[in-house]
């Protein structure tokens, strides 16, 4: 099962604005990321949503205990497309899997409110793989009603 995927646009606000309506949901901002960035909710049960990062936006792997980040202007040739994947593996089991592949994997805790697992994909592609327990937590903090309430109270950088 897929939580949310990311893509880039020219105009974030709109592009999310359009994918809300279709999704019958609604289009909030998206700070964590990078400015500019926008979120469309479907408002779905299961907190489906697309993010929308300004063009050429690239995620990049920080060093140590830290998330990754979006950063203006590709010159890497990464990409700020990625997406959050569900797994019946436990976090020991995901870690293992990617050191055999030679990639990069830490867990992050998302705005303080989700864990994931960040795994580097050939090393400059991300995907968000969540256990059970990390799902529960994402369902519960990526709620519409949740994410305006935070909104409201000013956002997170």
């Amino acid at each position: 099962m897929l939580f949310h995927v990311s893509i880039d646009a020219h105009d974030p606000q709109r592009v999310a604005t359009v994918l809300a309506e279709l999704f019958g949901g609604a289009a909030t901002p998206f700070p964590p990321v990078i400015e500019g960035s926008w979120v469309a909710h479907a408002g779905d049960d299961r907190n489906t949503l697309v993010e929308v990062y300004p063009r050429n936006t690239e995620l990049v792997e920080a060093e140590g205990d830290a998330d990754g980040f979006g950063m203006p202007g590709a010159v890497r040739g990464g990409s700020s497309t990625h997406f959050a994947m569900a797994t019946p593996l436990d976090e020991d089991e995901v870690h293992a899997i990617a050191r055999r592949e030679g990639w990069t994997s830490k867990y992050r805790k998302r705005g303080g409110a989700f864990g994931v697992i960040e795994v580097w994909i050939e090393g400059d592609r991300m995907i968000e793989v969540l256990t059970h327990d990390m799902q529960r937590e994402y369902l519960d903090a990526m709620r519409l009603p949740v994410w305006q309430a935070m909104l409201a109270q000013g956002a997170p950088a």
